[in-house]
């Protein structure tokens, strides 16, 4: 008689692929955890076809880090270090274990609250590509570009991208610029130059 597998919230729900450099077609696993939403291949596509001279030596910091997809994509294509922050324990333990299977050492993994977190630069680290792709619907975004800016996390000519739902309008501190934006259905897109 066959045991039926008990119902989770952190099953694992299928897989981001890395695009292009060094892991090209790699297919990493990603768990079923509420509020995740990887970014799409062609919305990836996008962003890094806008970020193609600046990923290489970036040191990249991915904010609301979920599946990784943004930040795994970064070091792929040559970027010089990555630091996902992630809320949920399932969804962090996993960007780990991905990390671990790229044999990767240069990233850092810390599982916590992004906007706590940010809150505080104890290590005064300037990152001058940041990823903020928070979940809807939580009025994350704002607080988010705010902290980043006055706690100094960012270089002098840091970019920046920001993923938010097309009904909610963030505000971002005045002194970034946007270079380019893209709507997605009821996604926006941008990217902002420091």
């Amino acid at each position: 008689m066959r045991k039926s597998k008990p119902k989770s919230n952190t099953k694992q729900s299928g897989f981001i692929r890395l695009i292009s450099g060094k892991h090209k077609g790699r297919k990493l696993p990603v768990h079923d955890v509420v509020g995740l939403r990887p970014t799409t291949d062609r919305m990836k596509e996008t962003v890094f076809n806008w970020l193609m001279q600046d990923v290489r030596d970036a040191k990249v910091l991915d904010c609301f880090a979920g599946a990784g997809s943004l930040g795994f994509e970064a070091i792929s294509r040559f970027a010089a270090s990555g630091t996902f922050i992630e809320l949920d324990k399932t969804a962090a333990m996993q960007l780990s274990n991905n990390a671990t299977l790229l044999k990767l050492d240069n990233v850092e993994i810390i599982n916590t609250d992004a906007l706590t977190m940010l809150a505080n630069n104890l290590k005064q680290q300037q990152y001058n590509l940041v990823f903020i792709d928070p979940p809807f619907r939580k009025g994350l975004v704002t607080p988010c570009c705010n902290l980043l800016e006055t706690q100094s996390w960012l270089s002098e000519d840091a970019l920046i991208y920001v993923e938010f739902e097309q009904e909610a309008q963030p505000e971002t501190p005045e002194n970034w610029q946007v270079i380019k934006e893209k709507h997605a259905g009821q996604v926006i897109c941008r990217l902002y130059q420091r």
